[in-house]
């Protein structure tokens, strides 16, 4: 029934959406650490990468997580001389994260993610609705 691979496929949206918000919210909590010493690296801005699928008990085409890369943006300096990451001119290499674009990736994942949980309402609402006429019928 077509109406269960709708459901299959927005499933499979909402579970790599929510990956997505996992990802960022770990780059959220990350964006001011530092390495242990001045020669170390940061944290590094983590992406999440989508890939087509096919649902083995429905053969819908649904969406998986292909690969959580690494952002190989350069990473920020900030001028902190105290700080023990700082190098020999007072620098501290930052994280290459910027908490605006990923408040702004983890809001077009929450929309993603309700869309494809309208898809499914909507879907099991014309399910009823079919039972329902059959029922009567």
């Amino acid at each position: 029934m077509d109406i269960t691979k709708s459901m299959a496929t927005a499933a499979s949206g909402m579970k790599v959406q929510s990956d997505r918000m996992r990802v960022i919210a770990e780059n959220i909590a990350n964006a001011s650490s530092t390495a242990a010493g001045a020669n170390g690296q940061p944290y590094r801005r983590q992406v999440v990468t989508f890939k087509e699928a096919i649902d083995k008990e429905t053969g819908a085409g649904i969406v998986e997580v292909g690969r959580i890369v690494r952002d190989k943006s350069d990473f920020r300096l900030s001028y902190n001389p105290g700080h023990p990451a700082a190098n020999a001119a007072g620098y501290v290499t930052m994280p290459n994260v910027n908490p605006l674009i990923e408040m702004t990736d983890m809001r077009e994942a929450q929309r993603a993610y309700e869309a494809n949980l309208n898809v499914i309402d909507a879907a099991r609402s014309m399910m009823s609705r079919t039972l329902d006429l059959l029922r009567r019928g």
